[in-house]
């Protein structure tokens, strides 16, 4: 066999994704030299390793054990890596993260002060869903995730760094938008909106209500943080929504945080790793990091938000 290490990483992202599109994009090249590579390693190996059904690619047999080695070999290469970064010390490196939809509302300012930290470190970020980070996390294509209720399906270690408070959020002009300490049962006469299933969100709000014996009526199932949000500010319903995604609806007060009795639901951001994984240099920096500094620059990163957001109103209010 006459293969290369190229043609390995470009099967494995056609692989993983199924489509040579989205394969060339994540490997910046052309959607024909993706094509032109995976025909050489099918030439080389005289197997297929894809066919077509309908407009769809598949695996072949061939192909699903190709994968396998083709996995193998990127994680021995990546420990090379970190292995020869540990010698030269952590000036280099990569690093691979994937978080859960609701975290991008927090992660970037903490990648942001880490890379200034690190600036040799090359990092990969994914933002995804609840059951490609399972994905990710069972094929172990990623050195950490970060999510907020860890796979109890799968051997890993899971590190809590932050809280994560679960509230339910209405318009300012909602008829509990001033009601204090509203019983829980009251909220069996009102119209949820919720995330899609196997979300991580919905699946606590699910168990804290079931726990109670209570049952929501819900209107739309929504894909996103972003479009829940919008869908109560419409009046369509009331949402339940980590505290981190509404941050600036409350400043600019257009979202409401309802006063329910047992609210929040507390829960925690956790940094998540295949137990036994070998964390390079740079995924281990990045733990320490997160694990002991992610409280306080969040905290003084939302204190001259708010600054800044007062200064700007008082800055209209003064213009004529």
């Amino acid at each position: 066999m006459h293969l290369t290490l190229r043609q390995l990483k470009v099967f494995e992202s056609v692989a993983r994704h199924l489509n040579y599109t989205r394969a060339a994009q994540e490997l910046f090249l052309t959607q024909p030299a993706v094509s032109m590579q995976v025909k050489q390693l099918e030439e080389s190996l005289g197997v297929a390793l894809f066919e077509q059904l309908g407009k769809r690619i598949h695996l072949t047999e061939a192909g699903r054990e190709v994968l396998g080695y083709a996995r193998t070999v990127t994680q021995q290469l990546d420990e090379l890596e970190g292995v020869l970064n540990h010698i030269k010390g952590l000036s280099g490196g990569r690093l691979r993260i994937s978080v859960a939809t609701t975290a991008n509302y927090f992660i970037p300012t903490l990648l942001g002060t880490f890379s200034r930290r690190h600036p040799g470190v090359t990092i990969s970020l994914d933002v995804t869903n609840r059951e490609t980070l399972l994905q990710q996390l069972s094929e172990n294509t990623v050195d950490l995730v970060i999510m907020g209720q860890p796979p109890a399906e799968l051997d890993a270690e899971a590190d809590a760094f932050m809280e994560n408070p679960l509230v339910i959020v209405a318009p300012p002009d909602h008829p509990l938008a001033r009601e204090k300490k509203i019983p829980l049962a009251r909220l069996q006469e009102e119209i949820f909106l919720v995330r899609e299933p196997g979300s991580g969100t919905r699946i606590a709000m699910e168990r804290f209500f079931a726990e109670r014996e209570m049952h929501l009526k819900t209107g739309m199932e929504v894909g996103s943080n972003e479009a829940i949000k919008q869908s109560v500010q419409a009046g369509l319903g009331l949402g339940l929504l980590s505290r981190a995604t509404i941050e600036q609806e409350l400043t600019l007060k257009r979202l409401v945080v309802l006063d329910v009795a047992e609210f929040p639901i507390m829960r925690h951001w956790y940094l998540v790793h295949r137990r036994g994984k070998r964390l390079s240099d740079a995924a281990e920096a990045f733990r320490q990091f997160m694990l002991k500094e992610t409280h306080g620059l969040l905290h003084e990163h939302s204190k001259l938000a708010r600054t800044s957001e007062t200064k700007n109103k008082k800055g209209s209010s003064r213009r004529p």
